[in-house]
């Protein structure tokens, strides 16, 4: 028998049947990354917009700290929210520990950095380009961040779908904070590693098939944007030499 082939049939089985336990955790997952990310857009859209515009003494240094919280691994991410939210930490007191709330936190934090560098990439051209008109209308910095936040709001939406990307692929600390207790706090990530050290293997498969099907509707929809901005403006463009 061919392990793989009969593997395969039985997740496409699982995964036209809706299975119970398959959509559970796929809910689960999809719900705290959301959550995380929504909570991480919060601060990450305002600092990296704040970024972008301001001048101030130490801004390189900053932007060499967040650039390297880029790179900073999850796991690592993990084991701080773990001692911040443990009985003996700063926040034991919130109970949060294996629980959805706590790997909630830790993909917010994980996300955050990705957030501000991204969004003052995006923003750090049309400030150099608009800026100095922005002022000599009388804009404030406040205002005229607020403004290229929404002037900019498609490249924004593909950053936070890209957030979403990494926070709905990761693994080591949702499984750090969260335990991957079955039927709480098990997500795809940790169900996938789970399940294949378990030997079951249809169940890890079928997860990694849809895992991957909602990376791969996030690139298309991250392409879907772009495709629209440059429509858009192509058209004003036009209106404007007609």
């Amino acid at each position: 028998m061919n392990t793989f082939a009969e593997s395969a049939r039985i997740a496409l089985q699982l995964i036209l049947d809706a299975d119970a336990r398959l959509m559970q955790v796929v809910l689960l997952s999809l719900a705290v990354s959301g959550a995380a990310c929504l909570i991480a857009a919060i601060g990450g859209l305002g600092a990296g917009a704040a970024l972008a515009v301001a001048r101030f003494r130490g801004r390189g240094t900053l932007l060499v700290l967040l650039n390297t919280l880029l790179a900073l691994p999850s796991v690592v991410v993990g084991l701080v929210v773990y001692l911040l939210l443990s009985r003996s930490g700063p926040l034991g007191e919130w109970g949060l520990l294996f629980t959805p709330g706590a790997m909630v936190f830790a993909q917010t934090i994980l996300v955050l950095p990705i957030l501000a560098a991204l969004t003052r990439q995006a923003l750090q051209a049309p400030w150099e380009a608009q800026g100095e008109q922005l002022r000599s209308l009388g804009a404030s910095r406040l205002t005229a961040g607020l403004l290229l936040l929404w002037d900019e709001r498609m490249a924004l939406l593909t950053v936070l779908l890209a957030a979403f990307g990494r926070a709905i692929s990761e693994v080591g600390a949702v499984m750090i904070v969260g335990g991957n207790i079955d039927g709480h706090t098990r997500v795809m990530t940790t169900a996938i590693a789970l399940e294949t050290s378990k030997g079951d293997l249809p169940l890890a498969l079928a997860l990694g098939l849809v895992l991957l099907a909602v990376v791969l509707l996030l690139n298309l929809l991250i392409a879907m944007v772009r495709r629209w901005s440059a429509r858009g403006e192509t058209a004003v463009l036009e209106l404007a030499h007609a």
